[in-house]
Formats: structure tokens, sequence, C-alpha cells
């Protein structure tokens, strides 16, 4: 099976530990300045006065930061200097920001050029078939593979809320692939995306992700990946590039998530609050591609649903992660472990790159609704599955929600 898996950052229910607010706290202050890091507020802030004194450098725009708040900031552990400059490609173990709270992804302007998106390459996580065991309730049979289906060009006329998902790893440059969802506490202008667990964090064994940004409709018009070679950002990127500025997943990816043998898999999923690579201050995310998917935490049960469908960037062969594909198929049950819950299962050929990829059914109001993400499927590809979206991933989605309400 391939865990058609990806990663990057997330934070748990529940209080933070000091040192990590002081830390975001202090990038918070960052953020102010124009450099865009994580966000948290809480105690340790610095004061209007700190702030008020950085002041633009002579004869251009760009903002410097005073002396002594770079020092606080290297006091936390944070020196975004360096980290822009390439200390980002550090992963020796001891650089893993691995807590729940220890999440910052400051933005890199231009790190994400057409090259860049275009090379990214899925990740060589998989396991055989026959590691699956346990039966929490049922398991249907394998179903019959769906041949993945090419969505005609312009991606954004058909599935707008569809994009890809970068992000960098110890292994290198990856993508997955992501969705624009609702957000209830700002109606309309939301900049909150669904993706798997698994990209964003590498679970039990690793830490967060770096670099993370959603490109919306990449590649919306449908491009060889021969012309992609000389397509200008503004082709590749139609809608932008919107960095991660919070990201959550479950405590159960956080604990359990492995890359082989399905671990964690019944809580792969993840929530991204974004921010556009030139700031905020514009139009959010749902009115910049005109669409925004409802979540359904209380989806009808498998035998009720006649169809799902899947979305994704597939980027292992026979794909090669430049076009955007569906497959639709009435979903089935499939047990990893007796204590985890039952995941949906349905026919589709699409590999790697397409993970974290929105499925769309009707959901229980009778309208069209996110109800799970891709996260594994064989190596040999013919199926996919995903978790059934319950109490604790609306406590991942509410945290995000109400963390950014009214902003």
């Amino acid at each position: 099976m391939r865990s058609v898996r990806s990663s990057f950052i997330a934070r748990r229910r529940g209080g933070t530990r000091h040192r990590s607010s002081r830390v975001l706290a202090a990038v918070a202050l960052v953020s102010a300045l124009g450099l865009t890091a994580t966000a948290c507020g809480g105690s340790g802030e610095p004061s209007a006065e700190d702030a008020a004194s950085a002041t633009a450098a002579a004869g251009d725009d760009k903002i410097q930061i005073p002396d002594d708040i770079k020092d606080r900031l290297k006091d936390y552990g944070i020196d975004l200097d360096s980290w822009r400059d390439g200390e980002w490609k550090n992963w020796n173990k001891d650089d893993w920001l691995r807590e729940a709270d220890e999440f910052i992804n400051p933005i890199i302007e231009g790190l994400w050029d057409p090259d860049r998106m275009r090379d990214a390459e899925e990740p060589d996580q998989g396991v055989e078939e026959n590691d699956i065991s346990g039966d929490q309730g049922v398991t249907d049979p394998t179903p019959e593979p769906v041949e993945a289906q090419a969505v005609s060009a312009q991606y954004h006329d058909s599935v707008p809320e569809a994009g890809k998902l970068l992000f960098d790893s110890p292994e290198g440059t990856m993508v997955c692939s992501a969705t624009v969802v609702q957000d209830p506490a700002n109606p309309g202008k939301s900049n909150m995306v669904w993706t798997a667990g698994h990209c964003v964090h590498a679970g039990k064994s690793g830490g967060w992700y770096r670099n993370i940004a959603f490109v919306p409709s990449y590649n919306d018009s449908a491009m060889t990946a021969e012309d992609l070679q000389t397509a200008s950002e503004e082709e590749v990127a139609p809608y932008g590039v919107w960095w991660a500025d919070w990201v959550q997943t479950s405590d159960q990816w956080l604990e359990q998530g492995g890359p082989t043998g399905g671990d964690g898999a019944a809580y792969d999923f993840a929530v991204i609050h974004v921010t556009p690579e030139e700031g905020p201050g514009g139009k959010s995310l749902e009115e910049t591609v005109g669409a925004a998917l409802p979540v359904d935490f209380n989806a009808p049960a498998v035998p009720e649903m006649e169809s799902m469908t899947a979305t994704g960037y597939p980027a292992a062969p026979p794909f090669d992660g430049q076009a955007l594909y569906q497959c639709e198929d009435k979903p089935g049950r499939l047990s990893i472990a007796e204590t985890d819950p039952t995941m949906y299962r349905i026919g589709c050929t699409m590999t790697g790159g397409s993970s974290g990829g929105g499925w769309v059914a009707t959901g229980s109001g009778g309208e069209p609704a996110l109800v799970s993400n891709t996260s594994i499927g064989p190596v040999t590809a013919g199926w996919l599955a995903g978790p059934r979206l319950g109490d604790e991933a609306k406590g991942v989605f509410d945290a995000v929600s109400e963390k950014f309400a009214g902003q």
C-alpha cells in the first residue's frame, strides 16, 4: 500500500507551554512588521513601543527589525534571517520542530517559483496490502479499480476549491493536494484549507515540515509538463501562492502517525490557515478563488452513500503531478485497527501526490460537502482510503476557525 502521503504543521487542542506562547507572540510582532510568521498572541508580547521602533530602510520600502528585537527572537530559538537564508534546510534531529505548539512557517518570498513547484515530488512512502489488519466493525471487499479522469481546463471552472500543497521535507521538495473549506467564523471570507495530517507533520518519528504553501488551481489551463518549463508564475499559480500561518492536526496523528502500515490513518487530517505571499490586507482565499466547500462531520453512513468524488494532483507514475484528476465511486469500508474508526474506501488509480485531496459527497444537509481526504492506498494503485470525519476532526477544525475569528 502506498501511503499516498506528505507532511507539515499542527497544534494540539488545549493549552500550550509557556515557552511556545512567548515564541509565537514574538513571531506575531515579526508578522506585524511584514515578515509573516505564525502568530499566536499570549503572554510575553512585545510592547507597542517596540513595534513602532521598526523603520523603513533609507532608499527603499523594506522593513528593518531593530537589533534588540532580533536578539529577543534568537533567545526564543528563531533567527528568521538565517531561516530565510537557508537554515530551513538543516534537518538535524535537534532542529525538528516536533511539538504541536512549535509551528513556525515564515514566508520566503519567491521560494516557490514555477520550477520548484513543477519539480516537487510525491513522498516515497508505502506498504504492502497484506500489512493491513484488524476489523473494527467491518471491512468491505476490495473495490474494483476506477480509472482516474483528467479534469478539463480551466480547473477553476469546475473545481475552484482544489489546489496543490507544497512543502519541504528531509527527502526534498514534496507535494500534496488540498481543498479550500468554509470558515464559520468568517463566512464568505475563509482562509482555511483542508488536507491530510501526513502532509503537515511526519507523525510519531518526526516533526513539522517546512515552507508549506497552497497553490489554488495550480496549472489551471492544464499545460503539459513540457509547456510548463517556460510558463510564467501567473500561468502556474493564477490565484497566487498562499503560505500557512497556522496548522493543526489530530493528537492521534502526532502520536501514532507513520509512513507505512496505515498507522494513524484513521485520524490523518489537518486544517491549515493561510495568508497570501504578498502579505495580509487584501481579499481572503475564498474571495480570491470564489468558492469554498462546507465540511460535514456527520455525513451519512457508507451504505447510504451513492457516490463520493476524490480530487487531487497525483505525482507518482504514471502521473507527473502537473495535472488535476478525479475518481468517482460508491464508497466501501476499511478497518485498519480494532481500536480505530473505520475508514472510507473507493476504487481509484490516483497515486502519491493526490494525498490530502478532498473527498466530496452529498452531505447530511443534502448539498455537496467535504467528508474526507485521501490518506492511504496500495503501492500498485487501484484504491484509496480516507478517514471518517467525526468529533476529533471537528475539534481540530473548530480550533483553527476560532483562533482566527473576526480576522
